[in-house]
């Protein structure tokens, strides 16, 4: 019989905290400006009209209205936020 209790915590829990990266605002869906579109790892998406980008790559609207989506290209993917009409 074993003399020591078998616990095994001290090989557990050295998994990194995950990023939340991926799609906040999705087409059609109303965005004011300063909020954050995409956050992502790399240019997956790219900045189209009204979508400012950041230093690690998170896309956001520069004005409020209505998030778009579209492939241009050889397949690359832009986002841009069509403004409101007033």
């Amino acid at each position: 019989m074993a003399h020591k209790k078998g616990v095994g915590s001290s090989k557990n829990g050295r998994e990194s905290e995950s990023k939340r990266l991926g799609v906040k605002l999705f087409g059609g869906q109303f965005a004011k400006a300063g909020n954050i579109i995409v956050r992502q790892r790399g240019t997956v998406h790219n900045p189209g009209e009204n979508v400012g980008i950041g230093k690690d790559h998170t896309l956001f609207a520069l004005v409020d209205g209505t998030v778009e989506f579209c492939k241009k290209g050889a397949g690359k993917s832009y986002v841009s936020v069509t403004p409101l009409s007033e």
